[in-house]
């Protein structure tokens, strides 16, 4: 077993135009955004919450509830003014290598429901059956304290795929993931169920808010740092997490994006 990281760890299949993914997804953006445009955010409460609540950070139930509606919205309008960017990456990507443009995966929300994440392909699709060794998620404790999620050099990443990760293209897809309510803006790492026991007894906590598309963790390393800073960096944003703290995130994000710097580095 290597210690090579398993970011984009699931063989990346599965295409947009698949028939039976492609309408689920579409069917769910449809009637959130439906839900949104006639401002039933009751609606997206009561889903988003079930059928108990209890507070998480410094965020009331009507904080959360506006947060989630915030989210949507905000999430909604990002998604047309970089419509023509998504077309263009899509194309790069289609152009670039074999296989989809997009991929979704399997990954671990809110209260350990599981839901299809997407995002642009930026790996071989025969990655898993030319590096078999990288989908193998059995760690020892050392090799937990130093996995990394994005390796020094992954053979698995397309020519594109190095582009779009680089600037976090790749991950524009993920707006679509927030507008149907199985992320947020900002969040914890949305992780593949592969890993989710290597969080030990901090699985519970993490999984008590909803998985988001930027974090304090991203922040700060970019993802270049550690597993287990990731999970402290993610424990402490649960604990402190509040209007104020996902706004500068969110603004720390678009600095880092602009800058390709983390605040950390």
């Amino acid at each position: 077993m290597t210690a090579q990281e398993p970011i984009r760890r699931s063989a990346e299949v599965s295409a947009l135009s698949d028939d039976e993914g492609r309408s689920e997804m579409l069917g769910r953006l449809r009637q959130t955004l439906d839900r949104v445009a006639e401002g039933r955010f009751a609606d997206l409460e009561h889903e988003s919450e079930g059928a108990s609540w209890s507070r998480v950070g410094n965020y009331s139930r009507t904080g959360e509830a506006v947060k989630d509606a915030f989210d949507r919205v905000l999430a909604a309008i990002g998604l047309l003014l970089i419509s023509p960017i998504i077309l263009g990456v899509a194309l790069a990507v289609k152009l670039d290598s074999p296989g989809p443009a997009f991929f979704r995966q399997t990954r671990i929300g809110r209260g350990g429901r599981p839901f299809t994440f997407w995002k642009f392909r930026g790996m071989y699709v025969d990655a898993k059956e030319r590096f078999p060794d990288m989908y193998d998620y059995r760690y020892s404790a050392e090799q937990m304290q130093n996995l990394r999620f994005h390796p020094g050099e992954d053979p698995r990443v397309t020519r594109v795929g190095l582009f779009i990760r680089r600037t976090s293209l790749d991950e524009l897809p993920n707006l679509l993931n927030v507008i149907t309510g199985d992320m947020s803006l900002v969040g914890p790492r949305p992780e593949i169920p592969e890993l989710i026991p290597y969080y030990g007894r901090s699985a519970k906590t993490v999984l008590s808010v909803k998985p988001g598309i930027t974090s304090l963790a991203k922040l700060v390393g970019r993802d270049n740092i550690t597993f287990q800073e990731t999970l402290e960096f993610d424990l402490r944003y649960i604990r402190e997490r509040s209007l104020r703290m996902d706004l500068g995130i969110l603004f720390g994000t678009v600095w880092m994006v602009l800058t390709g710097r983390s605040v950390g580095h």
